[in-house]
Formats: structure tokens, sequence, C-alpha cells
């Protein structure tokens, strides 16, 4: 598999970082996964955005364009041979040498990998963990390296890849999937625990969220407890390469899984976008 690296587009064997880089050293570094669609890097402006805003908080200055991620992206599928494709692109600080410094990283490196498309799940169970969720390490939760919460949570599963693992904050309500976002459905209304639980907000999240405004279905963003998700008709949780997953149970209650109707029609209007949106901007402006 080829990646690139710096500027270069290598073998993933011939891939070199500094061991002074402080992504590894101090994890000062941010991720974004998402998916491509036939030569398509489906919502790609709308991760860029957020990493952007990630990395400003870091100080750490990468000044690469829209346009130039996007040309990358092009020459990584042609160079492996694919057209649908799971793509993370990481920029951590670089190498700035042992010891911790408080000015800006000027030199970050910049890796972009990526990988066939996993086999599909359309429907999984979702189980409460044990492991609470974290709080932010600064103004708001980021898709950084920090990754021990979300490693914990997944421990608790063992290997299994039919669950999902659900967080709750440490006051008790519902937060977030270790790789997901989460939805239920009631009487109609969507609901999704507020950003301010401190949970990662999801660009597939934010899509979600979109597509039911255009559709004026209402929703409510909030804090939720157990209870709350226990007593809705319909759940289903979200990320940028699983895209919308049923959920057939949560704990030991049951759900429709896949048969939802919300999960029906939402998953319709994503076919529909994955292979032309590259930002949310463009759904409003249709």
């Amino acid at each position: 598999m080829y990646i690139y690296l710096n500027g270069q587009i290598v073998s993933d064997e011939e891939a070199k970082i500094s061991v002074f880089d402080h992504g590894y050293m101090y994890g000062l570094g941010l991720f974004e996964t998402f998916r491509v669609y036939q030569g398509h890097p489906f919502l790609l402006f709308e991760h860029l955005d957020r990493l952007r805003k990630g990395l400003k908080e870091l100080q750490i200055n990468w000044a690469m364009t829209n346009e130039q991620v996007y040309k990358i992206v092009n020459d990584l599928l042609e160079k492996n041979n694919l057209q649908d494709a799971y793509m993370r692109l990481n920029i951590s600080a670089g190498d700035e040498g042992l010891g911790l410094t408080t000015e800006p990283y000027e030199q970050p490196t910049m890796i972009m990998y990526i990988k066939s498309i996993p086999p599909k799940s359309v429907e999984k169970k979702g189980k409460i963990l044990k492991t609470i969720r974290n709080t932010p390490e600064g103004t708001e939760r980021l898709k950084s390296h920090h990754y021990l919460n979300n490693i914990l949570g997944k421990r608790e599963l063992g290997q299994a890849v039919d669950i999902e693992g659900i967080f709750l904050t440490k006051e008790g309500y519902i937060a977030e999937g270790v790789v997901s976002n989460i939805f239920w459905v009631k009487n109609d209304i969507v609901y999704t625990p507020s950003t301010e639980t401190g949970i990662l907000n999801g660009i597939t999240r934010k899509f979600i969220l979109s597509l039911l405004r255009e559709k004026a279905i209402p929703y409510i963003e909030g804090f939720y407890k157990l209870e709350d998700i226990l007593a809705g008709e319909e759940v289903f949780i979200t990320n940028s390469i699983q895209e919308i997953v049923s959920l057939t149970q949560v704990n030991d209650t049951k759900f429709p899984g896949g048969n939802g109707k919300f999960v029906k029609l939402l998953m319709t209007d994503y076919n529909k976008w994955k292979g032309t949106l590259l930002s949310l901007r463009e759904l409003r402006e249709d």
C-alpha cells in the first residue's frame, strides 16, 4: 500500500517519521477519517474545516488548501488503484526535540493513509460501557491522538465486531459510541446528545442534522439518561466510515434495527449525496 508523507507518496514499508515528533511524544496531533465513493471524497471540505479549527487550538500551523488535499486524495487513489476507499488524514506537531514547548509548531508532519473499504455493518447491538467518557482536555472534543478512553471502552467489548459500546458521562448522561455518535427516535422526533456533554461533533452527525432540517423533521439535542434512549422506538449510530448503522438492541432492550423507517429514510438520502457533496454548504444551497 502507498501512503502520502510530507510531500511524497511512498510505500508503507518506506514511511518514517522522527522519533522526536511531538505527535508521538506528547499526543499533539489530530486526524480525520473519510470515505471515498467512486473517486469522490464525501464531505472532504467539512472534515478539513474541523481539522483546521482543532489545529489552531493546538497551535499547529498547517497551510495546505482544500484543493491541494483533494489532489493528494486523487493521487493516492490512482497509485493504489482504488476508487472506493477508507482514508485517514493525520497531522501531528512535528519534530521539536525533547521537552515541552509553548511556541507554535511550524513544521507539522502530514500523513494520508488509504485502504480498501471493510465490509459494511447494517446492524449492530449497543452496550452501555462501564468506562466513563472522559471530559475534553480543551474547549471541545477534538479528534486527537488522545485515544486511550476509546481504547479502554473497546477493550470492554473484546473482539466483537457487531457490538458498539456506548459511553455515559460521569454525570450519567448518554454521550457517544466508541467510534460513533448516537441517535434515537420517539414519536417522530429525533434525539441526540448535545455536544455540551463533551462528545465529538461528528461530520456524519452534522450531515444527519442537516438532512433532518431539510426534511423539516424535528430533532432535539440535549442531556439524556439511559432510560430516555431505552424508551425510544428506533436507535442508530453514525460515523464517516460505517455511515448509518441501526441498533437492534441497547443492553437487553430490543429495537427494529434496519427495519426502522428513519434509518431507511436517512440512508436513502445518504446514498443520494455521497457521490457529490464536498461540504454541507452545498446541501443547503441545493
